[in-house]
């Protein structure tokens, strides 16, 4: 790969101009007033994977915004890697709070990038970790140094969801035949302490609406002698965790996979400041599950939140009411062997259970994803694994992620396929907040290390 690594520093200006001018297009999904941008960036990536070598390129369209395709095929004989990433991105709200214009890239320097980072929209998230992908194949193939075959699956819906996604790629099962799946849409601990990520949580979410009188009531009128659904709604969310912080849904941990000892212990590896973490959130002490430390209740054990609460009177001044409803959005983020619709089928026994009498209660599922698991001693995560060392001089250090990427189960289970997740960038890039970026050291590092996870995948199936 020497061939590769030199082209890669021969071209880095050009590299991230490339990087800067995809960052400038506002390919928000969520919003169809963005529609045409969305479809641009799709157009956009098409043409660059066609410049870079790579034979195959299709703009497939789906139901919602395309997924561009494209695959160059070396040897069918030898292993074949699929790419996938999103090149859409969160809308930028509130506009107020970024120091920069969202789709306006500045490169800064920051405490934790002293070599500078790039401020904008869908920096890290994923255009930034997505195009390390195409900038590393451009340069193995530029140098003839691509030693198997490659497929790239970019959607442009992943913000929203990946609707249109799954459809695909049941639709498209022999074109997507591959041999691993190899996604950058996570990160690493730090800049000086390489990780990969094994592992990610599952989700359930829900919406829960609580009824009580037909209308808006005079609180004192009717004050003490009607149910407030917003009271009561409170106290049936409080009601869902013990005193340890554990879910007080039946049978919520019937299937969870505990892990042993000697794991929980490799885990603890990963260096972790408890005062550091507290400082940055700005808390006294942290909370959660007993039991269990800090870095495990974030990825290892399953969770409650509720993501949003309202109901009744909330603009300026004073409006003395019962409200005639309230709202609570609720996600669970689950762990192996949960199953989301399990799980969301329970929370809604349990929650209309503890209703009283007095009020109404409506459970409507979201949406949901599984778990997923990425054996450490896989071939495709030795190789990543050596490609770090490579790169970073150190071992990376295997961790749990607390997000979820529910197509990763969806790859499995569809396409047999075990996913790798080289992510690079941090925790502290402010993905889908004001201000999101990404580091220049992390943006080459990516195209640095790629290489060398395929040569490793190559030679590993040999």
């Amino acid at each position: 790969m020497n061939q590769t690594q030199s082209f890669i520093q021969s071209n880095r200006d050009r590299f991230l101009e490339e990087l800067l001018d995809l960052l400038r297009i506002p390919s928000i999904s969520a919003d169809k007033a963005y529609s045409e941008h969305v479809h641009k960036t799709a157009d956009v990536i098409a043409d660059k994977l066609k410049r870079i070598g790579i034979e195959t390129v299709e703009i497939c369209q789906t139901a919602g915004y395309p997924i561009v395709y494209g695959e160059k095929i070396v040897d069918p004989a030898l292993p074949t890697v699929l790419v996938y990433g999103h090149y859409d991105v969160q809308p930028a709200d509130p506009l107020e709070l970024w120091t920069s214009p969202p789709f306006e890239p500045v490169i800064k320097k920051t405490d934790i990038h002293p070599e500078g980072a790039i401020f904008a929209r869908g920096a890290c998230d994923d255009k930034g970790q997505m195009y390390m992908h195409v900038k590393a194949v451009e340069a193995m193939i530029a140098s003839n140094e691509l030693p198997c075959n490659v497929k790239f699956m970019i959607e442009g819906e992943e913000e929203v969801g990946s609707p249109n996604l799954a459809i695909f790629v049941k639709e498209n099962v022999e074109k997507l035949k591959a041999d691993i799946i190899l996604v950058s849409d996570t990160g690493m601990l730090a800049n000086d302490v390489p990780s990969i990520t094994t592992g990610l949580r599952g989700l359930s979410y829900v919406e829960v609406e609580v009824t009580g009188p037909n209308r808006d009531l005079h609180s004192g009128l009717y004050g003490g002698c009607v149910a407030n659904p917003i009271n009561i709604l409170t106290q049936m969310i409080a009601s869902l965790h013990d005193e340890n912080n554990r879910i007080t849904i039946p049978g919520f941990y019937d299937k969870v996979v505990e892990l042993s000892d000697e794991e929980r212990a490799e885990m603890a590896k990963a260096p972790f400041s408890l005062e550091k973490y507290c400082k940055a959130l700005d808390i006294r002490e942290v909370h959660g599950e007993k039991g269990y430390s800090t870095p495990e209740r974030g990825s290892i054990r399953p969770t409650l939140d509720v993501n949003g609460i309202w109901g009744g009177y909330t603009g300026e001044g004073a409006k003395t009411v019962i409200a005639s409803k309230a709202f609570a959005k609720i996600s669970m983020r689950l762990v192996p062997d949960q199953n989301p619709d399990e799980i969301t089928a329970l929370f809604k026994t349990h929650f209309e259970s503890i209703a009283p009498a007095s009020v109404r209660v409506a459970v409507h599922p979201h949406h949901g994803g599984e778990a997923s698991v990425t054996p450490i001693d896989s071939i495709g995560y030795k190789a990543a694994s050596l490609a770090y060392e490579q790169t970073f001089g150190k071992k990376p250090i295997p961790v749990r992620s607390g997000g979820s990427i529910p197509i990763v189960a969806m790859f499995e289970k569809v396409l047999g396929l075990k996913t790798i997740m080289m992510g690079f960038g941090l925790d502290s890039d402010a993905i889908h907040s004001p201000n999101e970026h990404y580091g220049v050291f992390n943006y080459f590092k990516g195209i640095e290390t790629i290489p060398y996870f395929y040569k490793h995948f190559t030679e590993l199936n040999k």
